[in-house]
């Protein structure tokens, strides 16, 4: 690159890594573009204004360092970028590849503003950690002086996963429990391999292991142990478990063979990725091939289901939305993404009910208008008089988002407090819930969010759990 210059946006132009044909791309579930090569990466750093108030910084979660690792990038100098990134990020090459930058920190980009297309912030976010991994300079955990103490944590989800390297950091032993038998959370089980290659989740855990962090998978509190014999266990807890509870739908037929979760149909998908032998999915009833398939949600877990039932062979998908285009909550690249690999989208339309003999067999939805505003500020979609239409469907995969589960019935914890979406209730300087020496984060205190924000609330959590464990040394310890 001349000069390993920046402020290039005028005379060079916006180039993502180029996304494999979409015929091609829907044959399997490796990710949808490579990464930059070297000079492209450059050149595209290259292209940041540097501006005196970097709103990408601003509206990224995280606050990344980001006009400051594109300047080391563009010049050439990728450890040092790598280190910076690193510096604010527990997964920047994760965040690289899922965040929703369209609405983070490229969406927020000045030359964005100025017509001239924003930095790829992202793809470059991705390179300069992937190149780090090749290169050997993503540096063990180093564990601080051993203080005696231990924390366990409930959910090895990104929240709980920055909060463990954080912790282990400080010089704690750490536990991680989970139901699941892979840590990861939803970036294992939730997102697809066309979004995030596993094995890219798989060498973070493998790094948290490396460095002392013990993992109990298959690990579910309330049946394993209760809240409370975790808290005789380790001197602090964290519950990160983020929200799994779908969301539903009230309409004739909606208990139908045929009609599915959205995350019952990624888990089986993400699990024949691994290998796994995954019943459901081998007698067909979470297995898209052949099939006709309606897919009922708007936001990104929705993208991720059409765009796995095309892989799987799907007859035909259709994605069935309430609001318009320009009112769905998911990322438009993972719309344009779906489209283009065929996904059929039907706006302004919700389901009435789902036909069924012995399974289900077609949609009967109904036509929507946009109304006035609601609470939230989006128009409220209403229904349209008498026009009502049928869509033929083998496979109905209900995407509708998710809330939380009654964690102080799960837990054997009636005193710990909940708001009245369930989520549970800490204190907002602390984050430490209504139990002393638990505290909370992620998706379970702030309903379901971005992984970005996760990651974000794991950190902060973790230097409170920090603050309170050295207030509270003494006394027995408990070096689980």
């Amino acid at each position: 690159m001349a000069g390993g210059r920046t402020l290039q946006f005028v005379d060079r132009a916006q180039a993502f890594p180029a996304k494999r044909p979409a015929t091609a791309r829907a044959e399997d579930f490796r990710e949808i573009a490579d990464r930059y090569a070297l000079p492209a990466a450059e050149d595209q750093a290259g292209r940041c204004s540097q501006c005196g108030v970097p709103y990408c910084s601003v509206h990224c979660p995280l606050h990344n360092h980001i006009p400051d690792w594109l300047r080391l990038t563009a010049e050439g100098r990728l450890r040092e970028a790598y280190e910076l990134s690193n510096a604010t990020s527990t997964m920047p090459e994760i965040c690289g590849r899922i965040c929703p930058q369209d609405r983070l920190c490229e969406g927020n980009c000045v030359i964005e503003f100025s017509g001239h297309g924003a930095v790829t912030i992202g793809s470059v976010e991705k390179f300069i950690t992937d190149t780090a991994w090749e290169q050997g300079w993503v540096e063990p955990i180093v564990p601080g002086p051993d203080r005696g103490m231990s924390v366990g944590i409930i959910g090895a989800g990104p929240a709980g996963l920055a909060a463990a390297e954080y912790l282990r950091g400080y010089g704690y032993a750490v536990h991680v429990y989970d139901r699941y038998d892979r840590a990861g959370g939803l970036l294992t089980y939730g997102i697809p391999g066309f979004k995030l290659e596993k094995p890219v989740v798989m060498r973070r855990v493998e790094r948290l292991a490396a460095a002392g962090i013990v993992f109990h998978y298959d690990f579910a509190v309330g049946r394993d142990a209760s809240l409370d014999e975790l808290r005789e266990r380790h001197d602090a807890v964290l519950i990160a478990t983020g929200v799994y509870k779908a969301r539903g739908i009230k309409a004739p037929g909606v208990g139908s063979d045929g009609v599915v979760e959205a995350l019952d149909f990624l888990i089986a998908s993400n699990r024949k990725g691994f290998g796994d032998a995954v019943p459901a999915f081998d007698d067909g009833s979470l297995d898209a091939a052949g099939k006709h398939v309606v897919v009922i949600g708007g936001g990104d877990t929705a993208m991720d289901c059409v765009r796995t039932a095309v892989r799987q062979g799907a007859a035909s998908v259709k994605c069935l939305y309430r609001r318009d285009r320009t009112n769905m909550p998911g990322s438009q690249r993972e719309v344009t993404n779906a489209e283009e690999e065929g996904v059929e989208f039907v706006w302004l339309s919700a389901p009435q009910a789902f036909e069924a003999a012995e399974k289900v067999s077609a949609v009967r939805a109904t036509r929507m208008r946009l109304g006035a505003p609601d609470a939230s500020g989006r128009r409220a979609p209403e229904e349209e008089p008498d026009s009502g239409f049928r869509l033929d469907a083998d496979l109905v995969i209900k995407a509708l988002g998710y809330d939380a589960e009654e964690l102080p019935r799960l837990f054997a914890a009636p005193e710990l407090g909940v708001t009245r979406w369930g989520t549970v209730l800490v204190d907002n300087k602390t984050l430490m819930t209504s139990l002393d020496g638990v505290f909370a984060a992620g998706d379970i205190v702030r309903g379901a969010s971005l992984v970005v924000w996760a990651i974000r609330d794991g950190q902060d959590v973790a230097k409170n759990m920090h603050r309170w464990l050295k207030a509270n040394a003494k006394g027995e310890r408990k070096a689980a």
